[in-house]
């Protein structure tokens, strides 16, 4: 039986002449299906569910056309989407919550925390047996999941200004009470205590808000893969799809034959491993798994290929992989292909070329006419931006 996957993937909705963060989640909705698209904490914030799939290749056209839809109902109004971690240009202002009670509640409960929940994430399903195995899994898989972070890491600004960071999302994620690494379970009952715990601590309103990097579905017989940024190309999603079922595979098996859990019990290490994928991405170090020591991220990726070696053949994902793996070693980060343009031109060029990579454009086109008959501000939707505010660094 073939393992199948599945993505979630959010998306910012920008103004095309701006460049800005937008909350016209609705509108946009309103042209789409509700089944493959959604909405999310903010309306400057649409989420999208794929079918499953048993190959690669499948998801991957399933991904793609699934962005045209959404790009092309986008355009209708004068909007675009962007799948990375974080917009370019985003001010707090742009934060408008979605109608609902769950949303009220959560922002009435988190304040500034969910305030500046202005940030997209790639959701990755995998097939698992039970949930005693998604739970064992769970502690396998983690030591690795910093390497598929750096490979999404996506967003290194935050309101106009140069963090510092590859993935600046994932400083803003872990301020949520119960994100970050997962702990060891021994089964789905701890597991699932845990969780009521939380829920009756008042900590959270709902098993929902657990935001572990990964986590048994509530509702489906899947593991669910949270930590990466959404990606600008359909290509680093599958990539990191590819990488993640062939992870959860060859955990299966080490477990199905009385293999040790792969990371001793302990991940108080994992955290600090994060926040180096988070703030490097591919162009610096990454704390090899093994070792717990910081090594070069191309070593790491491919000590994590030769790994899944035989779990990625008995997918066919291998050459698929492989490929893009060493495509994206290459070529570096989202993050740093987002910083070149930022400084050679300035984030609104970063704009556009993050709204051209979600087309599955590969090189940015002209960008369009921006109006000049407004003052010069990043701070309000329907600005003129061509001449925004001097890059920063934080």
């Amino acid at each position: 039986m073939s393992v199948r996957i599945g993505v979630e993937e959010e998306f910012h909705v920008l103004e095309v002449e701006s460049g800005l963060l937008v909350p016209r989640a609705d509108p946009l909705l309103r042209r789409l299906p509700r089944r493959t698209f959604t909405t999310e904490l903010h309306q400057s914030t649409v989420e999208t569910n794929s079918e499953v799939h048993a190959s690669l290749d499948d998801l991957y056209a399933d991904l793609a056309g699934t962005r045209r839809r959404l790009d092309a109902a986008a355009s209708s109004l004068g909007l675009a989407v962007v799948a990375a971690g974080t917009a370019p240009l985003a001010a707090a202002a742009a934060a408008h919550p979605t109608a609902g009670a769950r949303y009220r509640h959560m922002v009435e409960d988190y304040r500034t925390v969910a305030d500046e929940q202005l940030i997209c994430g790639a959701q990755v399903h995998v097939d698992i047996p039970d949930r005693d195995t998604a739970v064992r899994v769970m502690c396998a898989v983690s030591p690795w999941l910093p390497v598929l972070l750096a490979l999404s890491a996506s967003s290194p600004f935050w309101q106009g200004a140069d963090t510092g960071y590859a993935s600046w999302r994932t400083m803003l994620w872990q301020r949520w009470p119960t994100a970050g690494p997962v702990g060891c379970f021994a089964d789905a009952d701890e597991y699932d205590a845990t969780v009521r715990d939380l829920v009756q601590t008042g900590i959270i309103s709902d098993a929902g808000m657990i935001y572990y990097d990964l986590r048994p579905s509530a509702h489906l017989k899947t593991l669910e893969l949270r930590i990466c940024d959404s990606c600008p190309r359909a290509e680093t999603v599958v990539l990191v799809a590819g990488l993640f079922r062939a992870l959860v595979t060859e955990a299966c098996e080490r477990l199905g034959t009385g293999g040790a859990r792969g990371c001793a019990g302990r991940h108080e290490w994992l955290r600090g491993a994060s926040w180096r994928a988070a703030r490097s991405g591919l162009e610096g170090g990454l704390v090899d798994p093994e070792t717990h020591r910081e090594a070069p991220a191309g070593q790491v990726v491919r000590k994590l290929l030769t790994r899944l070696r035989p779990a990625l053949e008995a997918h066919g994902d291998r050459q698929t992989v492989g490929a893009l793996a060493e495509a994206a070693l290459a070529e570096g980060s989202a993050a740093r292909r987002m910083r070149r343009i930022a400084q050679e031109e300035d984030l609104l060029a970063c704009a556009d070329l993050l709204i051209a990579e979600t087309r599955g454009e590969r090189a940015r086109r002209t960008a369009p006419a921006r109006r000049k008959d407004l003052p010069p501000t990043a701070g309000a939707p329907g600005s003129a931006t061509r001449s925004v505010r001097p890059l920063t660094r934080r």
